[in-house]
């Protein structure tokens, strides 16, 4: 079976999988909603590159 690709391109919340219109509704709904979610692991996030990112200076 295949899928129809219907909204790919707005934001998805990958807590809820819901849709969005743009990314700062998004950002809004996750604050809201999935924000003990977020305050626990926002420790764990770290900012750097994957392995096996490639640094072009």
């Amino acid at each position: 079976m295949v899928l129809p690709l219907v909204d790919e391109n707005k934001p998805k919340c990958y807590y809820c999988h819901q849709g969005f219109d743009n990314i700062e509704k998004l950002r809004e709904h996750q604050k809201a909603e999935h924000s003990e979610f977020l305050e626990t692991h926002e420790k764990d996030i770290k900012r750097q590159p994957a392995p096996g990112d490639v640094t072009v200076f």
